[in-house]
C-alpha cells in the first residue's frame, strides 16, 4: 500500500504531517486546465497542499497554491505527482519525480495515454485514493545512457523511462552501427537507428518499431533495431544486469542519442553510446486493481472474445453480440436501423442480439 499517512476530520495539512501534490497539466487544452483546477479544490479542501510549476501557474490561476521552478526540487516533499495530460506530460513529469522519492500518478487526457493510471471520468475515484492513501506504488526500471567519444572519454550523459533511440542525424544517410551486448560484438548493420528500451517503454516506440510488448514488472532490456537493412535485425531481450552498446562508424555520419523524445546528446564521429539499468527508479502510483493485461486490451481495443464474436466501439469497448455469420455482420445504429456490411438498409431483425 502506500506509505503516507490520511489526514484526519477536520485536520490541515502543516508541520510534519504535511502532505503535498504537485501538478503536472497540459495547459495548452482548455478542458485539461479546469479538471485540473477542481480536483486541486478537492484536495486543498481534504487538506492537502497543492503545489503547481511555475510556467503552468497563471494558465491554472488555483488560489493558495504553492508556486515552484521545473528542476531537480519541484517535487521535493510531494507524496504525489498528479498528470493531467498524455503520455508526453507525463514523461515530462517523470523527470521531476525521479529527482525526488514522489510517486506519479496520470489522468489520461490524451490518445492512448499508456502511463496514465485513470481516465477522466474515474477522476473523483482516484482522488478519493490518494485523499485516503488507498494505492500502490509500482517502481519502474529505468535506463541510464553514457555517451563516448572514439577514445572512450565521456562527453555526455542521460537518463530514460521509455527508451533511448540512437539514430541517424541527416535522413538522406544510412547509419552504420555495430551492436554489442557487455562488450562483446554481436552484430552490425545498416538502419535509421536502435532503441534500448525498458519494459515501460516496450509499449511506446520499440512497439511501433516491432518490438514484443513486455509485463512491466519484467527486469529485462530490450534492443530493437529501426529501419535496419539486414536479414538479422530482430528485436532482442537481454539481462537488466546487461551492458548494451550502440557504436558509430568514423564516416562522418551524424548520430545522436534520444531519451524519451525529450533530451538529446549528440554522438560523436567515432563515438558509442552505453546503455545500462539505472539505480534510480521511477515510482508509479497505482489506485485501480486492474492488470497490465487488463490496460493492454483497454488501451488497444483487443478483442477478447475471439474474431468470430468481437466488435469492436472503441478502444476498450466491445459489443455484447454474437453474429450469425461472421460475413454478414450486421451493425445497429442508435436509432435501431440496422445496415449490413453489403450496404443493405433493413429494419431490425428480431433474430439479431444487440
Amino acid at each position: 500500500m502506500s506509505e503516507c499517512t490520511p489526514l484526519s476530520s477536520g485536520q490541515t495539512s502543516s508541520g510534519p504531517t504535511t502532505r503535498r501534490v504537485l501538478l503536472a497539466v497540459h495547459t495548452g487544452r482548455a478542458d485539461i486546465v479546469e479538471l485540473a483546477r477542481a480536483s486541486a479544490a478537492r484536495l486543498a479542501k481534504a487538506g492537502m497542499v497543492v503545489r503547481v510549476l511555475d510556467d503552468e501557474a497563471e494558465a491554472l490561476a488555483i488560489p493558495e497554491a504553492e508556486v515552484c521552478a521545473f528542476g531537480p526540487t519541484a517535487a521535493q516533499d510531494a507524496e504525489i505527482v498528479l498528470v493531467f495530460g498524455g503520455d508526453g506530460t507525463f514523461l515530462r513529469a517523470a523527470e521531476l519525480g525521479r529527482a525526488t522519492n514522489a510517486a506519479l500518478v496520470g489522468v489520461n487526457l490524451g490518445r492512448v495515454g499508456f502511463l496514465a493510471e485513470t481516465e477522466p471520468e474515474t477522476v473523483e475515484d482516484m482522488l478519493a485514493a490518494v485523499e485516503g492513501c488507498h494505492y500502490e506504488v509500482e517502481e519502474r526500471l529505468t535506463i541510464e545512457v553514457t555517451v563516448l567519444d572514439a577514445a572512450g572519454r565521456r562527453t555526455g550523459g542521460t537518463w530514460a523511462l521509455n527508451e533511448v533511440s540512437v539514430e541517424k542525424v541527416e535522413r538522406s544517410r544510412v547509419l552504420d552501427v555495430v551492436l554489442a551486448i557487455d562488450g562483446h560484438p554481436l552484430t552490425s548493420f545498416g538502419c535509421d537507428g536502435v532503441l534500448c528500451a525498458t519494459p515501460t517503454g516496450s509499449t511506446a516506440y520499440a512497439f511501433s518499431a516491432g518490438g514484443p510488448v513486455i509485463w512491466p514488472d519484467v527486469d529485462a532490456l530490450l534492443v530493437v533495431p529501426t529501419n535496419a537493412h539486414a536479414l538479422f535485425a530482430r528485436p532482442l531481450v537481454t539481462s537488466p544486469t546487461s551492458v548494451l552498446t550502440v557504436a558509430v562508424p568514423p564516416d562522418g555520419t551524424r548520430a545522436r542519442a534520444s531519451a524519451d523524445g525529450r533530451r538529446v546528446v549528440d554522438v560523436p564521429e567515432g563515438g558509442r553510446v552505453e546503455v545500462r539499468r539505472s539505480d534510480r527508479p521511477v515510482r508509479i502510483a497505482r489506485v485501480h486493481p486492474t492488470t497490465f493485461g487488463d490496460r493492454l486490451v483497454a488501451k488497444f481495443g483487443l478483442p477478447v472474445r475471439g474474431f468470430r464474436d468481437a466488435r469492436s466501439h472503441g478502444p476498450g469497448h466491445e459489443a455484447p453480440t454474437a453474429w450469425r455469420n461472421v460475413l454478414d455482420r450486421d451493425i445497429t445504429t442508435a436509432d435501431g436501423v440496422t445496415s449490413s456490411w453489403r450496404g443493405e438498409v433493413t429494419g431490425g431483425d428480431p433474430d439479431c442480439r444487440t
